[in-house]
């Protein structure tokens, strides 16, 4: 529904719920007075025709920012506010058909954001949304993933809420390259069967609210084509760490052993595809220490897809890149050269 604004300039206010507004990601768009964020990637798009667009947010936590990103060109950084309040995102458009994109840069763990809809130019209106994309992609994470830092070009890995920005990822570029509507449920320091943080991604990974355990995402009803799925880098570095408060909670004083490290992959890739029975699933590592030459957490992940024998699902490893720390944007660039290249040799859609 299209609500005319009730101030003297008469802007034309879009709701959020309005049917022209393209949501893409995990999205809360259930409530009564607005659509909430959580999860990397997230984004809201709408075209429109007219001189000027803002957006009325609430944030939780002021360290949310967005990618603004007008007509598929020019891109500004969003830092939103703890106070419900209009952000302008154009103005002094040339007449003409135009669309904003507002992508979510940041982690969950900062906080949930609050979307109410966009106000227009008097004169203004609305255009109908693009056309469904024909291809869906859906990643599971660790910072890697997320985009975590990887505009600290001092190498030091900042954990600032400015410097990660998940539309820079491998995931974010692969999706774009082929068009697809994109989903990503990330967070950095989490792992399989141990995490930096108290969840793990078998716990989370069918969330709408990462923290709320009663919060269920309906998996079936919005299949991907393809699963990618990177994950066992901070287990790799916390099964080694039995002093780790983490590392107690899920083991006590013993850690797994190789077989219990392999069933546990295992009955996760196997929970995505109870849930994806027709997806193609790709099992990956990279760019990080655990897909280094010999690591044996690639041959876990290799056994792990040998025993659920699924002739969609796929062992693909990244190159392990040798940087001081978490990848920077070349890193992922090339992450996703070599993500792309094994799609297009080895999957239809």
């Amino acid at each position: 529904m299209v609500l005319m604004g009730c101030s003297e300039k008469k802007e034309l206010f879009v709701s959020f719920s309005n049917p022209e507004i393209e949501f893409s990601g995990r999205i809360d768009t259930s409530k009564v007075d607005a659509a909430e964020l959580y999860w990397s990637g997230s984004s809201i798009k709408i075209n429109f025709e007219g001189e000027s667009i803002e957006a009325l947010f609430k944030d939780e936590s002021r360290d949310n920012y967005y990618n603004i990103i007008l007509d598929n060109d020019s891109i500004f950084v969003l830092r939103l506010d703890t106070i419900k309040q209009y952000y302008q995102l154009a103005s002094n458009l040339p007449k003409g058909k135009h669309a904003i994109k507002i992508f979510k840069r940041a982690e969950w763990d900062r906080g949930k954001t609050s979307f109410y809809g966009f106000k227009l130019n008097k004169g203004a209106k609305i255009l109908p949304k693009s056309l469904s994309k024909n291809r869906k992609i859906e990643f599971y994470g660790n910072s890697i993933t997320a985009g975590y830092a990887i505009e600290d070009t001092t190498g030091k890995d900042s954990p600032e809420g400015t410097f990660t920005n998940n539309y820079l990822s491998y995931a974010a570029i692969t999706a774009r390259h082929y068009d697809a509507k994109y989903k990503c449920i990330c967070r950095s320091g989490i792992g399989i069967t141990v995490s930096w943080i108290p969840q793990i991604m078998p716990e989370i990974y069918d969330r709408l609210n990462p923290l709320d355990p009663n919060s269920k995402w309906n998996l079936s009803a919005d299949e991907p084509d393809i699963v990618v799925v990177n994950l066992f880098q901070n287990d790799t570095w916390l099964v080694n760490l039995p002093e780790h408060k983490e590392f107690k909670k899920r083991f006590g004083t013993k850690a797994p052993s190789e077989k219990e490290i392999i069933n546990a992959y295992q009955q996760f890739i196997g929970n995505l595809r109870n849930h994806y029975p027709k997806a193609d699933i790709i099992c990956t590592l990279g760019s990080m220490d655990a897909a280094k030459e010999g690591s044996k957490w690639k041959e876990y992940i290799k056994i792990a897809v040998a025993n659920l024998d699924d002739k969609k699902m796929h062992t693909h490893f990244m190159p392990y890149l040798k940087s001081k720390g978490h990848p920077t944007i070349n890193d992922q660039q090339t992450m996703a050269k070599s993500l792309i290249e094994f799609i297009d040799n080895n999957i239809e859609w």
